[in-house]
């Protein structure tokens, strides 16, 4: 079979790397890819938005199977593109694909189908934003209503940064359109954890838990970026809470999106959070996490393209899981998320026979490969402990130690 990876960042990385391990799978492109997956995939400068082309080219190379990583492209409709043009897809419709592109969309789902959330309200005025966080007070959460790019969200501690939230939203269209409606939620409080599944319609095949730690710098400090390490499985999940999860969360979403006309094929995610009452949503992705794909895909026993076809063709995949902790963290350019130099060479990892490097911002040059994001490479690392998965983690980086172009957090599997 050929596979077609759509996206260039880690997450499409970790995925092409499993697929190479798939005895069906005799070539794999990459649209547009990166770097590090031109080990294991024929790189091809599309545009993931280009929906138009990537069909074509899937058509043109007899693609077998399209896989998308990243949100743009499906609330661009490029499952229901490659479903008129009869071209196999494991990827939501943009009707399903909602449940990420519009927060207030995804808030009045869970509210009618009775899934466990915050509280919220949602507004296009900014003064009766205002009013409403005077009304309710500090902390709480500011969301642009669509895709962000993962940045859209404002955890405010006063009222006043949630003014401002709002005013840059709203006035100064910081998110563009993204930003033309806001989502305010009361701010929950507990430890938060991400549930993937494959899902077929009514059918919902749920991964190993995960983490990821979104700010930039150590003890959960500093700024919000796209996630700077993970770690699976989640030890302080219990098998009561994540039954829980999958069956008030996960199988209510899929069968209410089934009512609504809307059926969902391919990876729902849900960023969750264990409060008092039990587990409840944050936020819904329709597609793989980043960073959390790179720790949970490393666990997966099965051969991820029959999974894919399994669950297309309603059959039961038989997920297998490791018995193991898988530990990553994520190589930095410094001043992200803010600005930062692109350009800068990178230490040779190769070499390691127990960590694994997926790369995300990376570019090749006669010398070897440079950095070209803000977020350049995840090391990871499996081991029957998650301390001593982080162990081998943090070995590995130990050649990055020094470089002060870089960062990376030293408490990844270490902070519970």
């Amino acid at each position: 079979m050929k596979i077609l990876v759509v996206g260039s960042g880690g997450r499409e990385h970790s995925m092409v790397m499993k697929l190479s391990e798939s005895k069906g799978v005799t070539e794999i492109f990459a649209a547009p890819g990166n770097a590090g997956m031109a080990k294991d995939a024929v790189c091809v400068p599309i545009d993931e938005r280009d929906i138009r082309r990537l069909a074509d080219f899937a058509k043109v190379k007899a693609i077998d199977l399209t896989i998308i990583g990243p949100e743009a492209p499906l609330n661009l409709g490029i499952a229901n593109l490659f479903q008129e043009e009869n071209l196999a897809i494991f990827a939501p419709v943009k009707e399903a694909a909602l449940l990420e592109g519009s927060k207030s969309f995804a808030k009045e789902f869970m509210e009618k189908y009775q899934i466990p959330t915050a509280a919220y309200e949602t507004f296009t005025s900014i003064d009766d934003a205002k009013r409403y966080i005077d009304k309710k007070g500090a902390p709480i959460v500011v969301k642009a209503d669509g895709l962000a790019a993962g940045k859209g969200v404002v955890v405010a501690k006063t009222k006043e940064q949630a003014h401002q939230a709002v005013e840059d939203m709203l006035v100064a269209k910081t998110f563009s359109e993204a930003g033309a409606k806001v989502v305010i939620e009361e701010f929950l409080d507990g430890k938060e954890f991400s549930l993937m599944a494959f899902v077929h319609e009514n059918n919902v095949y749920p991964m190993v838990t995960a983490r990821d730690h979104k700010r930039a710098y150590d003890h959960d400090e500093g700024p919000n970026t796209g996630g700077m390490g993970a770690f699976a499985p989640v030890e302080d999940v219990t098998e009561d809470h994540l039954n829980f999860a999958i069956e008030n969360i996960l199988q209510k979403t899929v069968n209410g999106m089934m009512k609504e006309g809307r059926p969902f094929t391919g990876i729902l995610y849900a960023g969750l959070i264990m409060t008092e009452e039990g587990p409840k949503v944050i936020e819904f992705n329709t597609r793989f996490g980043d960073p959390e794909t790179q720790v949970v895909l490393p666990l997966l026993k099965n051969d991820l393209e029959q999974v894919m076809l399994d669950v297309l063709d309603g059959k039961d995949p038989l997920l297998e899981w490791e018995d193991l902790s898988a530990v990553g963290v994520v190589v930095a350019s410094k001043g992200y998320p803010g600005k930062y130099k692109k350009g800068i060479e990178l230490p040779d990892l190769s070499a390691s026979d127990v960590a694994y490097a997926v790369h995300a911002g990376t570019k090749l040059v006669e010398e070897g490969f440079v950095s070209n994001g803000g977020r350049v490479l995840l090391v990871g690392a499996k081991a029957s402990e998650q301390k001593e998965a982080a162990g081998i983690v943090y070995e590995t980086l130990k050649s990055f130690r020094g470089r002060d172009e870089f960062f990376f957090r030293s408490d990844i599997g270490v902070l519970k």
